[in-house]
């Protein structure tokens, strides 16, 4: 079987997660090699994952790997020059979240791949994720009546990598980092790609890491959507005790709540503590929800199968560069919203280095 062929570029916690689903739940693809910037740490990642080669130089990586697909698991800032390289040497490309920097990035990604004629795959998990695409299905036979409001939150207590926190490689804070998933959520809910009419946002930063970044570490965002319904999301590097991610949906003839983490999970007390539970939990003491197949459960393994069975059959993503271009603008209409403190009327096209700058200024 000729296996469609993926170039990986990074090497962080997103790249781990991305390999393990490829080699455990996409047969059809074969990851032929990685690329990062620290050359001891991508040689480790690369023999740990038999992956057969690695390299610390981007295009080389894009142009000498014989990849069919480019993986950007970067940081935010490489996001754009990784999509232009790749597009312009003919292969097809996956972008994990946010899209990138700007939206005047955005559009230049958008045109390069189309230009090319590459597809330009956007990797939002919550549109996979098995217990949210279960929820979707039930909206969709009529379950909730007409849905009036959607909340949906992911928490925990910080990033794995220091760029995070540095606002000119990641754009912003908690919102370029999670609140994103929100976003597309709630367009992929609604259907059709709705169109968002407001944004409203309230930032807080100083919490728990205001000696490490200028960044908001606690939103709450609020998008009027066409038709009526309003999405609320709700985001957070300040909360403790392991990952939080759960959604909520209001319809005039019915409710849902679904948490990703808990309900597929063990309830387990243990008095000395064990190995490892959940996502971002400091302790295994005591009682703790200890998580199976945790990349499965968020929709990683799915998504990625989808993606290389567009690219293997000519099919058009469900899930597509421009729809994280419609994430990036309600991204910056909630930084405009906090930075003002009032409603941003969509559509809304900054000329800023990075969206936390319309908070900041």
């Amino acid at each position: 079987m000729n296996r469609t062929k993926v170039a990986l570029l990074g090497s962080g916690f997103i790249a781990d997660i991305h390999v393990e689903s490829y080699h455990r739940f996409v047969p059809d693809a074969e990851v032929v090699a990685v690329c990062s910037r620290n050359a001891q740490r991508v040689e480790s990642f690369a023999k740990k994952h038999h992956i057969p080669r690695w390299f610390t130089d981007l295009d080389q990586a894009i142009t000498q790997s014989g990849a069919d697909v480019v993986d950007v698991c970067l940081p935010n800032f490489l996001h754009h020059r990784a999509v232009i390289a790749a597009a312009r040497a003919g292969k097809h490309v996956i972008i994990e979240k946010p899209l990138c920097l700007t939206l005047e990035q955005g559009d230049e990604m958008i045109a390069a791949c189309r230009a090319n004629g590459r597809k330009l795959m956007y990797a939002e998990e919550l549109c996979f994720a098995p217990k949210y695409e279960r929820v979707r299905a039930l909206a969709r036979e009529g379950a909730f009546g007409r849905l009036y409001m959607l909340k949906q939150a992911e928490k925990h207590s910080g990033p794995h990598s220091d760029w995070f926190y540095d606002i000119e490689q990641s754009g912003g804070g908690v919102i370029m980092d999670m609140g994103c998933h929100a976003l597309a959520w709630f367009r992929w809910m609604l259907g059709g790609r709705p169109r968002a009419l407001s944004v409203q946002s309230h930032l807080q930063t100083g919490l728990l890491h205001g000696g490490r970044t200028r960044g908001e570490e606690n939103s709450v965002v609020i998008v009027e959507f066409e038709g009526g319904c309003i999405g609320i999301a709700e985001n957070s590097w300040a909360k403790h005790g392991g990952m939080e991610d759960r959604a909520e949906v209001y319809g005039t003839g019915g409710v849902c709540y679904a948490d990703l983490f808990q309900g597929n999970a063990a309830l387990t007390y243990s008095e000395q503590g064990y190995g490892y539970a959940m996502e971002k939990a400091g302790s295994t003491r005591g009682w703790t929800f200890t998580m199976f197949e945790e990349a499965f459960n968020q929709g990683y393994p799915q998504e990625l199968k989808h993606f290389i069975e567009c690219v293997r059959d000519g099919q058009e993503s469900v899930v597509t560069g421009e729809d994280g271009l419609a994430v990036l603008e309600l991204i910056c209409a909630a930084y405009q919203a906090a930075g003002t403190g009032q409603k941003v009327v969509l559509p809304f096209r900054p000329t800023v280095a990075k969206p936390v700058d319309l908070w900041l200024g």
